[in-house]
């Protein structure tokens, strides 16, 4: 490949205490939590909105569940949420975010990418961001990396980690989508493949298997998932899937964009014909960005198991409790669910697990010396990833980074250093309940 050298002098755009790059579940969290904690907060988005998934993705229900008292709470509060399996509404989530953020004191720059990072030996000095105003800088004391694909982390030159360990293999590319003029008596919401036999919805997800093989769902969409939304005569869809997609491959993003537009049509035809109350069913809205399960995770002090997951492991320096979510496989290879983790998981099935802690360790990269990770990109193994990358934990990973980060500026830390315990008391006198 061809190279160039590329230098030229590039303007400060600001200077901050935290600089949090994603505005994701995670990146939103983290930001406010540390700007309410009166640190001086800088939010860097690459898109026009906040808030990641839940509005430029398109991403619904918000699922997984920590323990009580967290910033998590407060985002489905606002949303109108009135449980986990309901999809809350894209424009509303839209104004409240930037609101929220706002109305906290961040300074947000929407429509500004990363593009590299300026490093002072394993300190990172600022973030070379592209604006309308071409290349700037963003400096900072502390930085948290909520990109999700762990842009910063690798570009500090944090170790990174790829897929499952046989192949390197990440889980399926997706786009959501919603379908409107649904007859809500009549229709059968099925958002998971585990139903007992004999059931509609067991019925169902037998049928997409056999439609999936037969043609009229695309071979490796063997199963198409329905949500209520907060309207009636809607329903979120995920069933769209890409496989053997690099999310951090431009060639590979336009692939999957062109496929899964095509699958859209595919899946809306299959509900009108065989998905009762669907019959005159239309598109909606769709998601402006890939869905990206799966890309890069950061090697942290602590690297999560999914054994810690099954056993519901705790630990003294937790700063997430009682997550909870399945070890959630989306096949890499193909449709479906890839194996369990389990003996006693059958493949095809999502391995459950029982209420775990996430370790302050987890967000600590090893090689660089001032920066956090939250969300999806965290410390962890592939199948444990598979279950916290959820938004609703991601949303917890955020305040307590976002709280760390702070405590760091206030001590003159670096994360490595600091004392989890004092993350804590503060995160408990946020009212999160850390020691149920």
């Amino acid at each position: 490949m061809e190279k160039v050298k590329y230098c030229r002098e590039v303007e400060v755009a600001g200077k901050f205490d935290v600089v949090v790059a994603g505005s994701g579940p995670a990146g939103l969290a983290a930001a406010v939590t540390s700007a309410r904690a009166g640190m001086k907060t800088a939010l860097v988005e690459r898109y026009g909105v906040l808030g990641g998934n839940l509005t430029s993705g398109l991403v619904g229900p918000i699922m997984g569940s920590v323990s009580s008292g967290t910033i998590a709470d407060e985002i489905e509060k606002k949303l109108g949420i009135w449980n986990n399996w309901c999809e809350h509404d894209v424009e509303d989530a839209k104004r409240l975010f930037i609101e929220m953020a706002v109305n906290a004191g961040v300074d947000v720059y929407l429509q500004t990418s990363v593009v590299d990072v300026l490093m002072n030996g394993d300190t990172i000095d600022g973030l070379v961001v592209a604006s309308k105003s071409g290349l700037e800088v963003i400096k900072g004391r502390i930085f948290v990396d909520a990109t999700g694909d762990g842009v910063v982390s690798y570009m500090a030159g944090a170790e990174c980690m790829m897929g499952r360990d046989s192949d390197n293999l990440v889980q399926p590319a997706t786009l959501m989508f919603i379908i409107s003029n649904v007859d809500d008596d009549k229709v059968i919401d099925c958002g998971k493949e585990d139903y007992p036999e004999g059931t509609p919805e067991h019925k169902f997800v037998e049928l997409c298997k056999q439609k999936s093989l037969e043609g009229e769902l695309p071979s490796n969409v063997s199963i198409v998932r329905l949500y209520k939304t907060i309207r009636k005569g809607e329903r979120m869809i995920n069933a769209t899937q890409a496989n053997y997609i690099n999310g951090l491959d431009h060639s590979d993003i336009c692939k999957a964009e062109v496929d899964l537009r095509k699958q859209i049509d595919k899946v809306v035809d299959f509900l009108r014909k065989y998905m009762p109350g669907c019959e005159n069913c239309y598109v909606k809205e769709s998601s402006n960005t890939l869905g990206i399960r799966e890309s890069r995770r950061v090697k942290g002090m602590y690297v999560m198991k999914d054994e810690d997951l099954i056993e519901g492991r705790k630990f003294e320096d937790v700063v997430v409790h009682n997550a909870v979510f399945v070890i959630d496989i989306h096949n890499p290879a193909g449709g479906g669910q890839a194996e369990g983790v389990a003996d006693s998981t059958p493949i095809g099935a999502a391995a459950k697990v029982k209420p775990y802690d996430i370790p302050y360790r987890c967000f600590v990269p090893v090689k660089v010396g001032n920066l956090y990770t939250a969300g999806r990109c965290i410390s962890g193994t592939h199948r444990a990833h598979a279950s916290y990358r959820v938004m609703k934990i991601c949303m917890a990973m955020g305040q307590a980074v976002g709280t760390a980060a702070g405590l760091c500026v206030q001590k003159g830390s670096k994360p490595g250093e600091l004392d989890y315990r004092l993350v804590q008391k503060a995160l408990v006198k946020q009212g999160v309940n850390l020691f149920d």
